[in-house]
């Protein structure tokens, strides 16, 4: 008798802890000046949202240590509230799709892990990607460029979050036609004007992921157009040679896993 009351008083009081662990401490801390929230903007399309081990119908389930939960590493729920990240990082965001492994999580670890950020750090993840949408579906005015600047507003809310960089994974779709391909330059710096003019955050971090993939044939034009961007503060990772699921597009979680270390080394060198 007096295990089941105990058992029932813990299934009262575990949501209420899990509570004060993942949002109101890491709220307070920041509060307090000692641990502002590191806040990422991750958008793009499908290897960004996430197909690690989830390119034969379903998910398998398989989560890498190097993408486990931790308290440290919160992300931005479609309701836009902070929660604690697990995989799959962009269940509700990115929308129609099955959804496995992406780059955010191991990114994430990767810089927990680095003596360059402070020892009580905590991350927060606003993932926005939209698998097979191409670079003009971000232009401003469109609504996942709408909603993007929504979730990274609402993420800096109440002034307990440093937004640190958007990581961006795209260009697939627009291997298709070679317009698309000969504009993409000139689409993706726009783009970036666009998000730091509208965030306020004139010299924002962005680091781009070079094409693994596409769903055409101009591949070899969009890495190259991705390699012309020369704004300030953009810098690129090349994703090519990473492994690739059966489906051909995809990367596999072990390449998801390697692909967010890459980008966390990247953010690293910066600082």
């Amino acid at each position: 008798m007096v295990a089941r009351t105990a058992a029932a008083m813990l299934r009262r009081v575990l949501p209420l802890l899990l509570f004060l662990l993942v949002v109101v401490l890491p709220a307070a801390a920041a509060a307090s000046g000692k641990n502002r929230t590191l806040v990422f903007i991750l958008a793009g399309q499908s290897n960004m949202g996430g197909r690690g081990g989830a390119t034969s119908g379903a998910w398998d389930g398989v989560v890498p240590p190097e993408c486990a939960p931790s308290p440290r590493i919160l992300r931005l729920s479609p309701a836009l509230r902070w929660e604690e990240a697990r995989e799959p990082l962009h269940a509700g965001i990115d929308l129609h799709n099955v959804l496995g492994v992406g780059p955010g999580m191991p990114f994430a670890h990767a810089l927990l892990r680095s003596r360059a950020l402070p020892p009580h750090a905590v991350l927060g993840l606003v993932p926005c990607a939209q698998g097979a949408t191409p670079i003009a579906a971000w232009s401003r005015g469109t609504p996942l460029y709408a909603r993007m600047l929504a979730r990274a507003r609402a993420a800096l809310a109440a002034g307990h979050g440093n937004l640190a960089a958007l990581l961006w994974y795209q260009g697939e779709a627009d291997t298709i036609r070679r317009e698309d391909a000969e504009l993409y330059t000139g689409r993706m710096e726009q783009f970036v004007r666009d998000v730091r003019r509208d965030l306020g955050v004139p010299d924002l971090l962005v680091i781009q992921v070079g094409l693994a993939t596409g769903q055409g044939k101009f591949i070899e034009l969009v890495r190259e157009a991705q390699r012309r961007v020369k704004l300030p503060n953009v810098k690129y990772v090349d994703a090519k040679g990473l492994p690739v699921a059966g489906d051909y597009t995809h990367l596999t979680t072990a390449a998801q896993v390697q692909l967010g270390k890459m980008l966390a080394k990247a953010y690293l060198a910066t600082l």
